[in-house]
């Protein structure tokens, strides 16, 4: 057990493979219940991963960043914030796609997006997470690539970078708290 821990992707693996056991137990068909049941899965596990890094970056990171002695920072700066990031963007990517297809799946995607009486919490929901969807891949990431020099830049236009992406991070952070207010309470009776 300890080699199937020990390894981050064994042990994705084993959680996919112990999914699907409870799968196999629970649901005899691929119904289009299912469908809607297992898009909703992925979009939750892949907004479990975009939010939880987003709060980690604005709970963590962002704030011990000015704390850490300078000859320590480069191990921040060139391996763990841009594998932070990789997967940051790409769950945010995957948590739209899984949203929209959901959406789709149930039937709300154009009440939703029209903004429509009985729809509207989530469709203020999906709004939000698009705006955010689109701030990591337009804002964020492209300042960050200078900012940890990924991409040339100059001292001036790292700190500048670094700033507008740590600004984008917290309107992010500040936006995922009625984000998540809006898809909770459209699942619990909150449409109007």
């Amino acid at each position: 057990m300890a080699k199937i821990l020990e390894n981050l992707y064994k042990a994705l693996g084993a959680g996919v493979v112990l999914a699907l056991v409870v799968f196999f137990l629970v649901h005899r068909s691929f119904d289009p219940a299912f469908w809607s049941f297992f898009f909703r899965w992925l979009h939750v596990l892949s907004g479990i991963l975009w939010i939880g890094l987003l709060w980690y970056f604005n709970f963590v990171q962002i704030p011990t960043m000015p704390k850490i002695p300078a000859e320590l920072k480069p191990a921040i700066g060139k391996f763990i914030a841009p594998e932070a990031l990789f997967w940051f963007r790409w769950s945010a990517l995957a948590t739209v796609v899984t949203g929209l297809v959901l959406s789709i799946l149930n039937g709300y995607g154009h009440q939703a997006f029209a903004m429509q009486e009985g729809s509207r919490t989530i469709g203020i929901g999906m709004y939000l997470g698009l705006f955010m969807a689109a701030n990591v891949w337009f804002i964020i990431w492209p300042n960050q690539k200078k900012a940890l020099g990924i991409v040339p830049a100059d001292d001036a236009a790292k700190a500048k970078a670094a700033r507008v992406a740590m600004l984008g991070s917290r309107t992010n952070f500040m936006l995922s708290i009625p984000m998540l207010y809006c898809m909770v309470a459209q699942q619990n009776g909150g449409a109007w």
